[in-house]
Parts: structure tokens; C-alpha cells; sequence
């Protein structure tokens, strides 16, 4: 997880609990995966003894980072920016022990409390004298930004985003005692002109230490799906979204995102990657890695449904599992599935399987309906169909909308009421 790290930053480390942050860029009210490897650098500190410290970007998120970006962001206002900040720290919360009465329990803080009231001559008076415009011109995230081939350029106010967040390191510094900031190795920049700060303005030491960038074994960006962003929160993308995410990385990706994002030992991984040499077909690392961080980010209960609703399509799964599943995630489960509309009127009169499942048109014929019937072939909501007279109701509705009728074993239809 380790891409760079000051000099004296592992001395520091074993020397003393140290408690280090990282910055979190509130522009929604929800992470996504692209943040977990931040998350998971504070929960590896904190379970080593150290004190982590979440820094809510509320100031620096209304001005909006050129790191890496070709563009300038839009401006949160503050209602916006504390709604969101609560939401994070919720998520948050499932990471980090906020509540501890040890001395390392986590701390949530948003730099704007401390910027707000910052006036603009006070800052340039008493930090920008500190650090010289040639210093931040040499910085990776600037010099790209302004060598690259949009002519965007750079406003004053993104310029100044390097010296912002080097303030916030020496605020905390001076009243957190925090010695080290940590962040994506596109940070280092903005982190390193904080300890410079630090340096020049209380000669004090402080240090930096960046992970690498997580990218995909074949190119595309990580956490991005056809959809977007895979969040942690289930109103944007639900459990067994999330689980289906993990469960279908490649190998290679499995076998370093297990070690990333997960708190297993190095023993029990290099069991499984074992494993997955033997028998790659039955993906053991994927699977573990769906757990492990479906569980960390949702619940076991999640966990089982997402294993539950995945085996739907795929194993013996029963009627039961069926009606526990709640619409987005039935949804999920059956997206491109040929789905047919049948009459909400109809069904509460009830309508014989034989009539619906030829109008819907499940069945091209009665006869071939029959036919499939008799031979065991036909399922109403994973229950075996043993009359093709039987009668269809609307108790036969999963979310009182949806009927899933099956031929075979792996041919599915979704019959939606109108």
C-alpha cells in the first residue's frame, strides 16, 4: 500500500502513537470505493496504535483540487457540505472507532471550521509569505495542469489549493500535534508543501507517506462501472451491486485488492492465492474479497442476501430467497432478462397459468406450455408448476409487482404488472 514516504517517517511511527490524517473531499454524502484506500491506511494506523484523524474538506472542497484534474470543479455551499460531512462520518464510523477511551480514537474534523473565518489578508500575510511561488510552480499537480493541452489554464483560486491544504497540516500540527499526512501518491505535492510549512514557520518535523494509485490490470479506471461510481452508500449502489462488484474483478486484481482492502494476514492470503492457483474456476479470491468488504461496508446480513440473490440465476436457490429480496435488488438479479407486461386487473380476478404464460408470451403455443409442464419444466417464483390450470393471483406477486416465471433451468422472464 506503501508508493512514497518521507524520510523518518518509520522512526516516527515506532517511536511514539503518532496521529496522521487524510484529507476526504465532501462533494457528495456518500463515499465511494475510490476512497477506501485512504479509509483503509487510517484503519491500519489505528489498529497499529496510532491516532487517525479524518479531515472533512469543507473549506478546500469549495475551492476544488487540480490534482490530476483537467477541470475546475463546481462550489459546494455549507448547508450542502455539513450534510454531507455527517453522512461521511457514519461510513466512516464502520471503519474507525470513533468512540474509543483509548488516546487513539479517531477524530472527524472539517477545515472549513477553521477557514471560515480566515481573512484573506490575515492568510496571505501569515502563510503565503512562507512558501515562494517558484516552490509551488515545481509541483506535479501544477506544472501538468498548466503544460496541458486544454487551454482551461489555472485560476488563482486553484492555485492556491496547495497552500490551503499545507495550512491545514500545520494547524492540526499545532493543535492535534498531528506529525504525518497521508493520501494517494497524486497528494504528495500539496502534502509535502504542508510539511514545508511546518518547517519553515514552527521548525518543527512532520511527514508525508503516499499509497499508490489503484488501477485496474487492464487499463480502466478503478470503481468505475457502466453506471458510475460504486458508493458505500445502498441508495446508490446496493449491496448486492456492491458485492457483485468485488465478485467479478480479474485475478490479478483480486489478489491485490484483497490485500488492500481487507484486514486479512499475509498467511491467510497467500492461502488463498493458493487456492486460486489450484482451482482459478471456483474464484476463492474474489469471493473473500466480496465478503470481507461487503460485511466491513454493509453488514453480514447484506453479505448473505448478496450471496442469497446471486445464486438465484445460478444455483438451487428457493422460493424463499425469492420474496426476501426487496425490488432493486430483484431488479439487479434479473437486469436483461426479457420482461413482459401482464394485467394487474387480470391477476386480481386470477388467470390461468396456461393463458398468462401464452399472452405474456412466455409460450409461443398452449400446447408447448403444456407439453413442458408435464415434464417438470415449468417454475412460477421458483416453485415448480405442477398444473398448467392452475390459477394466478395476485398472491403470486413478489413486491406486489413482479412474477418470475422460469422455462428449464436457465431460462427466466419477468412478468410486470401494469
Amino acid at each position: 500500500m506503501i508508493q512514497d514516504l518521507m524520510p523518518g517517517t518509520e522512526e516516527q511511527l515506532q517511536k511514539e502513537t503518532t496521529s496522521a490524517y487524510v484529507g476526504i473531499d465532501p462533494t457528495a454524502d456518500s463515499l465511494h470505493i475510490g476512497h477506501l484506500v485512504s479509509v483503509m491506511m487510517l484503519k491500519h494506523l489505528q489498529r497499529a496504535g496510532h491516532r487517525p484523524i479524518a479531515v472533512i474538506g469543507g473549506a478546500t472542497g469549495m475551492i476544488g483540487d487540480p490534482s490530476m484534474k483537467s477541470a475546475e470543479r463546481n462550489l459546494l455551499d455549507e448547508a450542502t457540505l455539513r450534510h454531507n460531512q455527517e453522512s461521511i462520518k457514519k461510513q466512516l464510523a464502520k471503519f474507525l472507532d470513533f468512540d474509543s477511551n483509548e488516546p487513539n480514537a479517531a477524530l472527524l474534523v472539517n477545515n472549513y471550521d477553521w477557514m471560515k473565518d480566515y481573512s484573506f489578508l490575515n492568510f496571505i500575510r501569515d502563510i503565503g509569505k512562507h512558501i515562494t511561488v517558484n516552490y509551488m510552480m515545481a509541483k506535479d499537480s501544477v506544472k501538468k495542469r498548466l503544460s496541458g493541452d486544454s487551454n482551461v489554464g489555472m485560476s488563482f483560486t486553484e492555485f492556491s489549493y496547495q497552500l490551503m491544504q499545507g495550512y491545514d497540516f500545520l494547524h492540526l500540527y499545532q493543535t492535534e500535534g498531528c506529525r504525518l499526512q497521508m493520501g494517494g501518491s497524486d497528494q504528495w505535492g500539496n502534502i509535502t508543501t504542508g510539511t514545508e510549512l511546518i518547517r519553515r514557520i514552527e521548525g518543527g518535523e512532520a511527514y508525508a507517506l503516499v499509497c499508490p494509485l489503484i488501477t485496474k490490470a487492464d487499463g480502466t479506471k478503478f470503481g468505475k462501472t457502466e453506471t458510475g461510481n460504486v458508493w458505500l452508500d445502498r441508495r446508490y449502489t446496493s449491496p448486492y451491486k456492491f458485492y457483485q462488484f468485488w465478485l467479478n474483478v480479474s485475478d490479478d486484481d483480486a489478489a491485490k485488492y484483497i490485500k488492500i482492502f481487507t484486514a486479512l494476514d499475509k498467511e491467510e492470503i497467500a492461502t488463498l492465492e493458493a487456492e486460486q492457483a489450484a482451482a482459478p474456476h471456483l474464484r476463492p479470491l474474489q469471493k473473500r474479497l466480496a465478503k470481507e468488504i461487503t460485511i466491513m461496508v454493509h453488514s453480514e446480513e447484506d453479505y448473505e442476501l448478496a450471496v442469497e440473490a446471486s445464486n438465484i440465476l445460478f444455483g438451487g436457490s428457493t422460493s424463499d430467497i425469492l420474496k426476501k429480496l426487496d425490488e432493486e435488488t430483484l431488479l439487479a438479479v434479473f437486469d436483461g432478462v426479457p420482461q413482459f407486461q401482464i394485467s394487474k386487473k387480470q391477476l386480481g380476478e386470477g388467470v390461468k397459468a396456461v393463458d398468462l404464460l401464452t399472452e405474456a408470451p412466455v409460450f409461443p403455443s398452449k400446447g408447448e406450455m403444456r407439453k413442458l409442464v408435464q415434464s417438470g419444466g415449468v417454475s412460477l417464483n421458483k416453485e415448480k408448476l405442477a398444473d398448467p390450470e392452475t390459477v394466478i393471483d395476485s398472491t403470486y406477486l413478489l413486491n406486489d409487482k413482479y412474477i418470475l416465471a422460469q422455462k428449464g433451468k436457465k431460462t427466466y422472464f419477468l412478468l410486470i404488472t401494469n
